[in-house]
């Protein structure tokens, strides 16, 4: 199916999973794509997609094969890699991010861009923001290649109680091309509800060299079953000047089957029949204790941290402890057994991380 593509992917920096993940989708439907001047086709399209996710970092693959009217195809493919350092001091890190895309037309004709872009990042487990810049080039067919400099400057935010389901993102894009500056602003939202998910985009380029204008989008994904979602998009994106792609309106409907089932607790707003964890005062520090039957090593991780792992310390008796230093409020965690498993320790209230996955909840009062 036919999505709009923003120059750089907004890293979902504060949902990053407990453990990595690796997804894969394929997608078949229809779409219909309007072009200025009132020109418009229709297609069928097989859109594969696979991402693989951990706390330092994401990939993302997905393209799109469509069938046009007279028996003849188009391609297009993107892929997209964004990596973080661990916390380098309290919450600041560093971030890079390279994309790359490309499209293939019916009469042998191709088109591609590549970005990069290195970040300093300062963000907590529920908002986060970020400032860096790098080169951007772009290519149609064998002519030269066109570059410039791209900077970002984007701020990012997760209601609380949505458990990384729900975010919300907002960024500028200023941009040096060869004929002059222009601006791309944009914002946008990931909301989770149930068996629904919605994502909600809008854009505006602003510049003096170059025509200001406006365009946004809406997708809404519903799960019929744990591996099978219904798609429907529509709106319009901005022109692609790196690959000559022009503004255009778009609308997608389509059915995608996902490799690994969605589970239970994301389909469902989760309710908590557990207690969270309280840990324990002692001095100026909390204490949390866990039993392991026969582990040889523990680790806790939550997004307190960034989910950066912390030995547990062995007590005896199947008994491990960890101090902790955090102010009031509610957390999410879990702990690493053997180097090798996950898990929820026994008795404590879980929710989903989002990812398929569940992660546990710590109160400090």
């Amino acid at each position: 199916m036919i999505r709009p593509a923003p120059l750089l992917l907004l890293a979902a920096t504060i949902a990053a999973p407990v453990q990595s993940q690796t997804r894969a989708s394929l997608g078949i439907g229809i779409g219909s794509v309007r072009y200025e001047g009132g020109t418009a086709f229709s297609s069928a399209a097989f859109s594969p997609a696979l991402q693989y996710a951990s706390p330092a970092l994401t990939a993302d693959v997905s393209g799109s094969f469509a069938s046009l009217p007279g028996g003849i195809w188009s391609s297009q493919g993107r892929g997209d890699l964004w990596a973080q350092t661990p916390p380098l001091a309290d919450r600041l890190r560093l971030g890079a991010e390279g994309t790359v895309a490309g499209t293939t037309s019916p009469g042998g004709g191709w088109t591609a861009g590549a970005h990069g872009i290195g970040e300093v990042l300062w963000s907590a487990s529920r908002w986060g923001f970020g400032l860096g810049g790098g080169p951007s080039v772009g290519w149609i067919g064998d002519t030269t290649p066109i570059t410039a400099l791209h900077l970002r400057t984007r701020a990012w935010w997760r209601p609380p109680g949505t458990q990384g389901t729900s975010e919300w993102q907002a960024s500028a894009e200023p941009t040096r091309f060869p004929d002059g500056w222009f601006t791309d602003m944009s914002v946008g939202a990931t909301l989770a509800r149930g068996p629904l998910v919605a994502s909600l985009w809008a854009a505006a380029r602003v510049s003096h060299a170059y025509a200001s204008t406006v365009a946004g989008s809406a997708f809404l994904q519903l799960f019929l079953f744990p591996s099978v979602s219904l798609e429907l998009g529509g709106g319009s994106y901005l022109r692609d000047p790196y690959q000559g792609l022009p503004q255009a309106g778009y609308a997608t409907v389509g059915v995608r089957v996902h490799a690994t089932r969605r589970s239970a607790a994301t389909r469902a707003a989760p309710v908590a029949r557990l207690s969270p964890l309280v840990p324990d005062p002692r001095g100026d520090s909390l204490v949390v204790r866990f039993h392991f039957d026969k582990a040889h090593s523990a680790a806790i991780a939550g997004d307190w941290n960034q989910w950066r792992r912390v030995p547990l310390r062995p007590l005896g008796g199947d008994v491990w402890e960890g101090k902790l230093a955090l102010p009031r409020g509610l957390y999410h965690f879990n702990v690493l057994v053997d180097a090798n498993t996950w898990v929820v320790p026994n008795g404590v209230a879980a929710v989903s991380d989002g990812l398929g996955g569940m992660v546990g909840v710590l109160l400090v009062p």
